[in-house]
């Protein structure tokens, strides 16, 4: 399968954001892009069960407002609301810890549909280390993932473990941790900082060594 790894990289909008939830210092890192399709479309590939695994992981559980699902080896949580076709928030609980996701869906011209994704989570060793490349690189291989489902619905997902091993996957992680690094920049984070940060989010992708600066 071809991937116009620089076309999926330069669709998506990326932002990071400070915060505070119950007391604490939090971020909140927002990715965004359109996809050639409708929102009630896309709505369905982003909440319908059997569309979910095609383009992200296999899931269970009550996918309904207040069930509790359960990404297969990852996250689980709580869909806390719910408004059909443009509203999706839910918890995500991995490893102990518990932040936030919230999906938007809107019009954006004939044809045409806007995603736009908000994880919200405290402080952690995970964001000194990686920064917001730690949860948006994750996010932006999902969306990639949703891309070419939405373009191509009858072709199977690529193995995401050959792809992280090929060029073009190397090409994508690299690169999408780049650009979460000047995200970071552009909201106010140390340079040398963000860019260190990004270069270790890239080597833990790629399982290559840590560029030097």
């Amino acid at each position: 399968m071809e991937i116009d790894i620089a076309g999926y990289l330069g669709a998506v909008e990326r932002s990071v954001s400070e915060l505070e939830v119950e007391g604490q210092t939090a971020r909140a890192v927002t990715i965004a892009r359109t996809f050639a399709t409708t929102v009630d479309d896309l709505w369905d590939a982003v909440t319908n069960g059997e569309r979910i695994p095609r383009w992200f992981l296999p899931i269970s559980g009550e996918l309904a407002l207040g069930g509790r699902y359960q990404f297969e080896g990852n996250a689980g949580g709580v869909i806390t609301e719910c408004e059909r076709p443009s509203l999706l928030a839910l918890t995500w609980e991995f490893g102990g810890d518990v932040s936030w996701v919230e999906v938007r869906l809107s019009e954006d011209g004939p044809g045409r549909a806007r995603l736009t994704l908000t994880h919200t989570m405290r402080m952690s060793d995970q964001w000194e280390t990686y920064g917001p490349g730690a949860t948006g690189v994750g996010w932006e291989g999902g969306l990639l993932g949703l891309a070419l489902h939405i373009e191509r619905p009858d072709e199977p997902a690529p193995d995401e473990a050959a792809f992280t091993a090929s060029e073009d996957g190397k090409a994508f992680y690299a690169g999408s941790s780049e650009a979460w690094g000047e995200a970071a920049v552009a909201s106010g984070s140390d340079p040398a900082a963000a860019r260190a940060a990004a270069r270790r989010t890239t080597a833990f992708y790629t399982g290559e060594p840590e560029a030097p600066a």
